[in-house]
């Protein structure tokens, strides 16, 4: 069975696609949120796929090393990569915008998703795929924090997507559709969330994106 390791796992988008992933793949499932990680295994489980937990802190070095060396080490490599994990820091205007919650957004967000390039991309080797998703509110008023390191995210993936077109692996950037996440209700908490799309459904339009040729 093909592998997929989907950082930030634990709930939202990553867990759905997860959930969609699972009937083709192994997941290998990278969240800090223990409980969420285990309920996503049990659904999982429960439609017949296999994962693996992994509740780590992507922005620890040490963690992600010892992860892709234990995936090297039972699998040989990496047939996807799933990025989703993401720190929403709060609306604030860039006049204001405090060191420790642009700290906390440059590592999650920008930091740790190019030391995992790093990490990852031996495991997937020349045919493997790694996927990012896009967001376009950097430059919008008060995403300082967010839209920012977002932006700064995407632009290096744009980069490991250029300068692997002929060597691969493979690298994607697609744009999900607004939907109810967590991260979504920090910023829009009077939003009608009834009018946002099902993250369930989203992964079931993406998944085609994603495996596709």
């Amino acid at each position: 069975m093909k592998t997929a390791l989907i950082t930030g796992a634990s709930r939202g988008l990553g867990a759905a696609l997860a959930m969609a992933l699972a009937p083709t793949h192994h997941i290998i499932a990278v969240g800090r949120t223990v409980g969420a990680l285990e309920d996503l295994d049990d659904r999982i489980k429960a439609a017949g796929g296999q994962a693996t937990l992994a509740p780590m802190d992507i922005t620890v070095p040490e963690a992600m090393q010892q992860l892709c060396r234990s995936i090297h080490d039972r699998w040989g490599g990496l047939d996807l990569w799933v990025h989703t994990a993401i720190h929403a820091g709060p609306l604030a205007p860039a006049a204001t915008l405090a060191d420790k919650d642009f700290d906390s957004s440059v590592a999650v967000n920008l930091r740790a998703p190019a030391r995992l390039i790093g990490y990852v991309s031996p495991l997937l080797g020349v045919t493997g795929r790694a996927v990012f998703f896009d967001d376009p509110r950097g430059g919008e008023k008060f995403f300082g924090h967010y839209g920012t390191t977002k932006a700064a995210q995407i632009a290096l993936a744009r980069s490991w997507q250029a300068e692997t077109v002929k060597t691969g692996p493979q690298v994607r950037i697609l744009a999900p559709k607004p939907m109810p996440t967590a991260l979504r209700g920090r910023f829009f908490p009077g939003e009608d969330r009834s009018a946002l799309a099902d993250p369930g459904t989203e992964a079931a339009r993406l998944l085609p994106l994603i495996l596709g040729e």
